[in-house]
């Protein structure tokens, strides 16, 4: 494999890889803490007081939101579980009526209980 190869995959390899959720907030924290603690550094090249204060709310923001979706998700999860009980009581309601229509009503008027098999 040639070095420009190699540094090819490389490369590739790094992009597969995503930052999680976490790595990119803690991530986004130490640099806020940095930049206060070197303000005056950093400032020389354009990242002032309001740049990390609005930086640091972002952050904040973005655990915030996480918090919410979280939330959201198991709200998702209670509900798609109350409709899946309903779903299968549903399903054996209408499995037990259609037997019923089917010993009780001539064939030739199933479809009026949207019943489309032959026998």
């Amino acid at each position: 494999m040639t070095e420009e190869t190699q540094t090819e995959t490389t490369t590739k390899e790094r992009k597969m890889t995503k930052t999680s959720f976490a790595e990119v907030v803690n991530s986004g924290k130490l640099m806020v803490t940095g930049l206060q603690a070197n303000a005056e550094a950093v400032a020389k090249r354009g990242i002032d007081a309001a740049f990390t204060t609005t930086m640091n709310t972002t952050v904040a923001n973005v655990e915030r939101l996480n918090s919410e979706q979280e939330a959201l998700k198991a709200r998702v999860k209670t509900k798609t579980a109350e409709m899946d009980a309903e779903l299968v009581t549903l399903n054996k309601m209408h499995s037990e009526a259609k037997k019923v229509v089917k010993l009780s009503i001539d064939q030739t008027r199933w479809l009026e209980f949207g019943i489309t098999d032959k026998r």
